[in-house]
């Protein structure tokens, strides 16, 4: 029987792990889960609802025309096409002209026949560019069935890269590459906008994300390299916003090469940096650490005769404020409140000397600064976020006195622009979260409501962290119920993985687990989080399989990425009950998935051996250890089984390294252990001479463990002072 309820059954063909608001075909659509096949043909010409007419996303070489390969479609994609009902595409057609597409969609979802390509397409474009939920939905399942009988090939470029673009709209992140992957890999060159969706959002994704938009990026711009006539892939190239995209992943993940070389780039392709290229440039600066390059990035906008825009002002005060330098981001502040234009010079009075890199050629000006900072076009009056951003700085350094006023100064600003909305008292919330100060935080949710500024999911999630972990779990839970009932907002997954992490820390596992398959039945659909969160609950419950268990069911999720946090809970869950024959083949399973063990695996394996009490495993693990990075507490504990054991050469061994890597061991906690439990080794006088013989090495390593300890042995003459050694 299984733990995790599937969500309620539909008449829908999609499989588990399906959102009631947006049904994810992602099965169909990642790039390791049955990756489509579509065939290079000539799309119908026809253009979706409100889009102007132009060329579609598509391209292929002059030799590769659509019609030397439609008479072999049928022979490579296996299956026949039937005869489509004329007079059925008729009527579809019609209504699809008409925008009348809900009415399409009944009358596709009651013919018993498939439409030809042009009303397949033009419905599946229509129903993405409505950019509504059910609508993506409807979309997403004409492809399932396409592929399910082989006929994607009735569907043409226009028409996926519309939906790719809805699906990355609605944060279908997944689904939306692989969509963009599936027309590459077909001959098919997306249009900008399409693949520049996604680059964006893999942008700004977890994990590799930033990584895997930088190489889509790549793929993409090399395909259309390879046209020696460019004017037919005009509508592929990249332009200033898809430099931006690619330039803001280079950016999250500090990769200053990477985005000096994509930005020395963009003159290649005719695009010219905007206001955002720069705002970026200003958020690298913050992720690599160069607080004395920021200025210079604002001079070059100015210079180069960009519009300096407000956005610029908050990613100024943002990044100072990620340096922890307040007391710059206050100063920011006030010279905007004071309507100065020369916040250049009030940034350059605070430089300190940088090294020499990339940033030569992104910001020349820093190599040498004009005598005179360059004024900014106009003056900027602060608004609410840039004081909300201030607000944050104070909450990250626990000034919640300083957080409180600043609210309070907001609510007495003549301009509305400054007065507070949902984002501020959600800081504020925060900042009272932080401090436990939980009656307080409720408080400024009441007034939210007398203020006629409305809550959001943010502001209910942090209240519900709050809660829980001050362990009223019981609170928590009246909060997500008045969050849906009273406030009319449904909890997302944070707000559940908030609540079962809140169960772990009351070790109510079964708790955890009811609040997981509730999240399932309102089909909300479990992040990576949900899962490691669950499974930690069985594990820390001391019940293994039954994290296993879990662990297989997000391995079969295809929306979620198994990561080496997933796999060392597994191992976790095991070693806490000393299993460590199973532990160690979740560690095989783990090595043959491609990962490889770290600090952590090996800690919980370390915990595992000194719990089944199998000190041989130690030596084993020691060797699989010894050449990686040490850890101070892997080593410790790993010594400490060892002299348990009386295997006094590896603990030495162990040891050394210890101190080779600059960590001090614990020598009063090995002399206790070593008194305790060896002080009468070795003194037995009616050992036979073979059994004298066979332990001289380790008598010799124990001597050696007991020179290291200071305590009495045979190269002591007593226990404090050195004598003749004893042959």
């Amino acid at each position: 029987m299984n733990i995790l309820r599937p969500p309620p059954t539909s008449s829908s063909s999609f499989p588990p792990y399906t959102n009631s608001a947006i049904v994810t075909a992602a099965a169909a659509f990642t790039t390791t889960h049955n990756p489509i096949s579509l065939c290079s043909i000539n799309p119908p010409p026809f253009t979706a609802a409100g889009l102007p007419t132009r060329r579609h996303f598509f391209a292929r070489s002059a030799s590769g025309t659509a019609n030397s390969s439609a008479g072999d479609l049928s022979s490579f994609l296996g299956s026949s096409p039937e005869a489509y009902s004329t007079h059925n595409d008729q009527e579809l057609l019609s209504l699809l002209r008409n925008r009348r597409t809900d009415e399409a969609w009944a009358k596709y979802v009651q013919s018993t026949h498939l439409p030809g390509p042009t009303c397949l397409s033009r419905l599946v474009s229509q129903l993405s560019y409505q950019s509504k939920p059910e609508s993506l939905t409807r979309a997403q399942s004409i492809l399932t069935r396409l592929r399910n009988e082989r006929q994607l090939h009735r569907l043409d470029a226009n028409s996926l890269g519309l939906l790719a673009m809805a699906a990355a709209k609605s944060g279908q992140t997944l689904y939306a590459v692989s969509v963009i992957k599936s027309m590459l890999r077909s001959g098919y060159l997306p249009h900008v906008k399409a693949w520049t969706a996604a680059v964006a959002n893999l942008s700004a994704a977890g994990d590799d994300g930033p990584e895997e938009s930088i190489k889509l990026f790549t793929a993409i711009t090399r395909r259309v390299r390879r046209f020696g006539d460019q004017s037919l892939v005009a509508q592929s190239r990249p332009d200033t916003a898809a430099f931006n995209a690619v330039l803001n992943a280079c950016a999250n993940i500090g990769d200053t090469e990477k985005y000096s070389k994509l930005f020395c780039e963009m003159s290649e392709w005719d695009c010219e940096p905007d206001v955002l290229t720069y705002n970026v440039m200003i958020k690298l600066c913050a992720r690599v650490g160069r607080k004395e390059l920021i200025v210079f990035v604002v001079e070059r906008i100015i210079e180069k005769g960009v519009k300096v825009c407000m956005t610029t002002m908050h990613s100024l005060v943002a990044a100072y404020v990620g340096f922890g330098d307040l007391r710059t981001a206050e100063r920011i502040v006030q010279a905007m409140r004071e309507k100065r234009r020369d916040l250049c010079k009030v940034l350059r009075e605070l430089i300190e000397e940088g090294s020499e890199d990339a940033f030569k050629k992104l910001l020349p000006n820093s190599v040498n600064p004009s005598d005179e900072p360059p004024l900014l076009p106009k003056a900027f009056a602060p608004d609410s976020r840039i004081y909300t951003t201030l607000m944050k700085g104070y909450m990250k350094n626990g000034r919640v006195a300083d957080t409180a006023r600043m609210l309070e100064a907001m609510r007495r600003q003549d301009d509305k622009n400054s007065h507070p909305d949902e984002v501020t008292y959600t800081t504020v919330v925060s900042a009272f979260v932080k401090a436990g100060l939980m009656d307080r935080a409720r408080q400024v949710l009441a007034e939210m409501a007398r203020m006629g500024v409305p809550a959001n999911r943010i502001t209910y999630n942090v209240l519900l962290k709050g809660y829980c972990k001050q362990l009223q779990i019981d609170k928590a839970e009246d909060l997500l119920r008045e969050m849906a009932e009273d406030a009319g907002i449904e909890p997302d997954v944070v707000s559940y993985n908030i609540i079962i992490d809140g169960c772990i820390l009351i070790d109510d596992s079964a708790g955890a687990l009811s609040f997981f398959n509730e999240m399932r039945t309102r089909g909300i659909a479990p992040t990576k989080i949900s899962y490691t969160t669950l499974m930690k609950a069985f594990a820390m419950s001391g019940q293994p399989k039954l994290a296993n268990r879990v662990f297989d069911e997000m391995m079969r999720d295809p929306r979620v990425k198994v990561d080496l946090i997933a796999w060392n809970m597994l191992v976790e869950g095991y070693c806490r009950l000393g299993l460590i024959e199973d532990a160690k083949r979740v560690v095989s399973r783990m090595k043959e998935n491609g990962f490889h063990p770290n600090v952590a695996t090996y800690g919980s394996l370390a915990n595992g051996v000194s719990l089944a009490r199998k000190p041989g495993e130690a030596l084993l693990l020691w060797k699989e250890i010894k050449e990686r990075c040490p850890d101070e507490g892997l080593l410790d504990m790993l010594a400490d089984i060892c002299v348990r054991a009386a295997f006094f050469k590896k603990a030495l061994e162990i040891i050394a390294c210890m101190e080779e890597n600059g960590i001090p061991p614990n020598k009063t906690k090995f002399k206790k252990i070593y008194v305790e439990m060896h002080s009468r080794m070795f003194t037995s006088k009616h050992a036979s001479q073979a059994r004298v013989e066979r332990r001289v090495e380790r008598k010799r390593a124990a001597e050696a463990f007991k020179f290291w300890l200071g305590l009495p042995n045979s190269y002591y003459g007593s226990e404090w002072k050195l004598g003749p050694r004893e042959d």
